[in-house]
């Protein structure tokens, strides 16, 4: 997948927009290391439950899942492992105050590549209640057959 901007992206998390109400995004550089890059680029990526956590004034990923790459055997992290990532320090500032609010927390919505470096859309979101997401879908629901309705009216 490739955007106008230059981006490609990699990989998306889905289920994020449904879970979760998102109110602010970031794009954040993540340190890799050796062959984690080339398993990034094809995509070996597994979003579940990961999120990002303020630590020591670094903000922290957790549980994202990079597959280890096949090639490189003797050189491959840990899948799950802690990994940084790369903020302004104003950016950060700014997200420790909002994070530390009653429900709010950092969650990654994609992985792609910018210029050539491997980047990641941060959002800063509120989870959604059951009932958040029945109203959701079925304003979705109704918005799609008032479209069908007017297209076929026409």
């Amino acid at each position: 997948m490739a955007e106008k901007s230059g981006r490609k992206i990699v990989a998306r998390n889905r289920k994020a927009r449904h879970e979760y109400e998102i109110l602010e995004t970031y794009e954040a550089g993540i340190v890799l290391r050796g062959p984690e890059v080339k398993s990034v680029r094809a995509g070996n990526i597994a979003f579940r439950d990961a999120f990002a956590r303020l630590e020591g004034g670094e903000i922290l990923l957790y549980n994202l899942h990079i597959s280890p790459y096949e090639p490189a055997t003797n050189q491959n992290e840990d899948p799950t492992r802690v990994r940084k990532l790369l903020l302004h320090k104003q950016e950060i500032r700014r997200m420790v105050g909002k994070v530390e609010e009653k429900g709010l927390t950092l969650i990654p919505l994609d992985v792609y590549f910018a210029r050539g470096y491997a980047k990641v859309t941060v959002a800063l979101a509120r989870g959604r209640k059951l009932y958040d997401k029945r109203d959701k879908l079925k304003r979705q629901t109704q918005e799609r057959e008032a479209k069908r309705a007017m297209e076929s009216g026409e």
